[in-house]
């Protein structure tokens, strides 16, 4: 693959590409975890899929835009989907929890009417699914370091803002912090992200490259900067591994991904347990 990765293009983009998704998806999913929104990231890949289905029977069906960049409209409808997120969160202030199975629903009832409305599945939106190292253009690339560049810069800047409404949201808004604006923003980044991610992992499957390899470096972690340190890192190894053997024994990249996050979450978890007996 690394001769490859030398002479094609293609595979210089999945590359690239997993790299960037390897530490993106798990940095933010920290602070999804955190925040015990980790539903969330399954709310938005779904809506991003209405986009996608959305964006593919636009294509269709008009052929002034039949190059239009499926990843746009699927980013578009994620970060609506946030923002309906937000505003339902506020509507059932007690019951903030069932905002993410409403956009969830709505997002998979989309969906399911776009795929229709285009007379079933065919090979792009099967690829947006599941992810393929094949289909990650020059353009999905440089909208994804776009994205990773705007999400980098926001939690350099507002590390200390995400940190302490992640930790306690009442203590924060004590401080003056702007809540609601931070918070918006967070959401949207999360949403970007998981936009971005379908790429390589799939829509389906990209919630878990946000929240797996979390829980697997909670066994080791003993502050918030190393569980986000270890999250990287096994974000990191899974997606580079993944893209390996999916290419030489040519299996579907995101679920290979997905399954040496679990692989690692299962070790992680053995090696806690380990450590216990024999503390």
């Amino acid at each position: 693959m690394i001769s490859g990765i030398l002479q094609y293009e293609f595979l210089q983009n999945a590359f690239l590409t997993g790299l960037i998704i390897g530490a993106l998806a798990p940095l933010i999913g920290v602070f999804v975890v955190v925040r015990r929104m980790s539903m969330i990231a399954d709310a938005l890949s779904h809506v991003a899929l209405a986009g996608i289905a959305f964006s593919l029977l636009l294509e269709k069906n008009f052929i002034a835009l039949a190059g239009l960049n499926p990843l746009y409209m699927g980013m578009t409808f994620s970060v609506v989907g946030s923002l309906f997120i937000e505003k339902l969160r506020n509507v059932y202030k007690h019951f903030k929890e069932l905002a993410i199975p409403i956009i969830l629903s709505s997002g998979i009832g989309l969906s399911a009417i776009f795929i229709s409305l285009a007379n079933g599945f065919n090979t792009d939106l099967y690829g947006y699914l599941f992810g393929s190292v094949s289909a990650v253009s020059r353009t999905d690339l440089q909208l994804i370091i776009i994205v990773a560049i705007f999400v980098v810069i926001t939690l350099v800047l507002l590390y200390k803002e995400l940190f302490l409404l992640s930790f306690d949201e009442e203590h924060a808004k004590a401080s003056g912090i702007p809540s609601k604006v931070i918070h918006f923003i967070f959401i949207v980044m999360v949403a970007l992200v998981i936009a971005a991610s379908m790429r390589i992992v799939g829509i389906l499957l990209v919630s878990s490259l946000m929240t797996i390899p979390v829980a697997a470096s909670l066994r080791f972690a003993k502050g918030f900067k190393q569980m986000m340190f270890y999250s990287v890192i096994f974000g990191e190894v899974s997606v580079i591994s993944g893209l390996f053997l999916s290419y030489y024994l040519d299996l579907a990249p995101g679920g290979t991904i997905v399954m040496l996050t679990v692989l690692i979450l299962v070790i992680s978890i053995l090696i806690g347990k380990i450590k216990t007996r024999f503390a």
